[in-house]
């Protein structure tokens, strides 16, 4: 118990400084952490250069990327416990497909809201993955699973067309950030996405004791004098702000809202009062490493879908595996 009480004060105590440190990673050689310490002393020769990489470039990139990370860890908590599922996240109730098939027909057309869009049609996407599967008023594990991949190959194939039917330049855009991308975040993009992604965590987080009952069932929440038809909405209506604004500004950032919320309930145990803050902070932070991984891997800049799908591919069979998921459940 100590233990893991020391573990998650470490998971709080250390993102501040993540968030410090990742300001000074990147291609950028000559605007590293000492030539930041040199240009505050007035010693460099490049001060102005410097404060310009950090303070406009690195420092709402790291900011928006802490937010995505966090937003979309708590979505895929709200969603789980939502559907009394542990398997479901943004992504695989096609969540993120629904969204970025909303946001890009907004890139493509250059008239319609990317924010609005991405939200109207990836709450579209939830409701036909949860109604699809719905059955006697129950919803199976697997149908819920397969409703969500055959709603997400719809939003796909849809999205395919918008790419089709767009000019060469706007499909450009539309191809890099659709494997997550974070490389042209920027402080208007920070200003953008930074009220519903905040809105729509603040509302999970206050709803987070709620989550608990839900997650019993709904006969026993209603014992308790909650709602649940209404506590879900809110929550489901909240958990797709925040998905599809991440979607709207970062691209499709894949099962990271499945495998985080695991990682985080190994620490704080089932208790979503615990587990909704702490998944914010850890995803935020967890997602902040990836990213810097991503700008210096390489000499180029891997997308950072590529990463969390890597890393999510592994952890959902291992959850099939453990979970004995199959045809009948």
């Amino acid at each position: 118990m100590m233990k893991t009480r020391n573990v998650i004060t470490l998971i709080y105590v250390l993102a501040l400084p993540i968030i410090v440190l990742s300001l000074f990673v990147g291609p950028t050689q000559s605007a590293g952490l000492g030539a930041w310490m040199d240009a505050l002393w007035g010693r460099g020769t490049n001060t102005d250069l410097v404060f310009t990489v950090i303070y406009q470039i690195r420092l709402p990139r790291v900011l928006l990327t802490f937010l995505v990370g966090g937003a979309l860890a708590v979505s895929g908590c709200s969603i789980q416990a939502v559907f009394r599922n542990p398997l479901t996240d943004p992504y695989i109730l096609g969540l993120s497909s629904g969204a970025a098939f909303g946001a890009a027909l907004a890139l493509a057309t250059a008239w319609l809201p990317v924010q609005l869009s991405a939200f109207v049609f990836g709450l579209t996407a939830v409701g036909m993955s949860f109604f699809m599967a719905r059955k006697n008023n129950t919803v199976a594990i697997v149908s819920l699973i397969l409703s969500g991949i055959i709603v997400s190959g719809i939003f796909t194939s849809l999205l395919a067309i918008v790419q089709y039917f767009s000019d060469p330049f706007r499909l450009q855009s539309i191809v890099h950030w659709t494997m997550g991308n974070l490389h042209l975040a920027s402080a208007t993009k920070l200003k953008m996405a930074v009220f519903p992604l905040l809105l729509g965590s603040a509302t999970i987080f206050v709803y987070r004791w709620r989550m608990n009952l839900i997650a019993l069932g709904d006969d026993e929440a209603r014992s308790s004098g909650i709602h649940p038809g209404r506590d879900k909405a809110i929550l489901l209506i909240a958990a797709t702000l925040a998905s599809s604004s991440a979607v709207a500004v970062a691209g499709i950032i894949g099962l990271y809202g499945l495998i985080v919320p695991h990682i985080v309930r190994m620490f704080s145990g089932p208790d979503n009062r615990q587990a909704v803050p702490l998944n914010f902070v850890f995803g935020g932070t967890f997602l902040l490493l990836i990213d810097d991984l991503s700008r210096s891997f390489a000499g180029l800049e891997i997308p950072i879908g590529v990463f969390t799908m890597l890393l999510g591919g592994p952890v959902f069979i291992y959850l099939m595996k453990k979970n004995n998921i199959g045809w009948n459940d």
